[in-house]
């Protein structure tokens, strides 16, 4: 029903770790942001003009080893784990590692707000992000069941065990590393909100038992992009998943998605 120019481009990351268990970092949205209010999402967000700009080039390892489109969704995919959660995959001029808290708050705020380019806050801290450091892992576009639809791309990394993960208290208000089938288990119990993508992909990444399990299966897995259809069924609407799309038969009733 919308028309495919007004599907925006975004990017999201799904940040493992392997100590103290298999865990993914994820976010719990404000309760004020108009999608996925209050859900436990990972971090991630809408593609903006600057992750595109050509002057990342300097600024960002494995620059050339992606085409235009895969180059500004994977530096959009960093920018958005930096401003959510503090995060910084990359490494400093000299290949050491960032380490601590990679940003003051403020800043992070302010690139959040636009009031400070991101390619600004690398270039002045003396780092270089790492595409390399993401491995695609799904895409999903947004069934037209909502005035608003994205084309989202799913990445994979490895977390820096350096580094501290705290939200940002404007669109997230608590960050929290947790283990796949934990996430399962409060979605199902009602203890937590987590939408239908987001489920789907905690559902598969369950299946992995490490962060390098979980990069090597994405990497052997074809990608299909994954366009949710409405059926009718005996029992009424449901969204289903194309069956080549590693996720098994889904047919996920309309009420439990929107």
């Amino acid at each position: 029903m919308s028309p495919s120019q007004d599907i925006k481009p975004a990017a999201t990351i799904l940040l493992l770790r392997d100590a103290p268990a298999f865990e993914v970092l994820m976010v719990k949205r404000h309760h004020q942001i108009d999608f996925a209010s209050g859900a436990l999402v990972f971090p991630g967000g809408k593609s903006h003009a600057g992750d595109h700009d050509p002057a990342w080039a300097e600024h960002a390892l494995g620059w050339s080893e992606y085409d235009v489109e895969q180059r500004g969704l994977r530096i959009a995919a960093i920018r958005e784990v930096f401003e959510e959660a503090g995060v910084l995959l990359g490494q400093r001029l000299d290949g050491s590692a960032i380490g601590g808290e990679a940003c003051p708050l403020d800043v992070r705020t302010a690139v959040d707000a636009g009031v400070v380019a991101f390619l600004d806050v690398v270039r002045d801290l003396g780092v270089r992000i790492d595409l390399n450091a993401l491995t695609v892992f799904a895409r999903w576009i947004t069934p037209p069941l909502t005035p608003k639809r994205f084309d989202t791309w799913f990445y994979v990394a490895d977390a820096p065990d350096d580094q501290l993960a705290a939200c940002d208290g404007r669109e997230t208000v608590d960050a929290e590393w947790i283990e796949p089938r934990e996430v399962l288990r409060l979605a199902e119990a009602g203890e937590r909100k987590v939408i239908f993508p987001t489920r789907m992909n905690v559902q598969l990444l369950a299946e992995a038992n490490s962060a390098q399990d979980c990069i090597d299966r994405a990497k052997a897995r074809r990608l299909v992009t994954v366009e949710p259809q409405i059926r009718d069924r005996e029992g009424g609407k449901v969204l289903v998943l194309p069956v080549d799309a590693g996720y098994g038969v889904v047919e996920e009733p309309l009420d439990r998605v929107m």
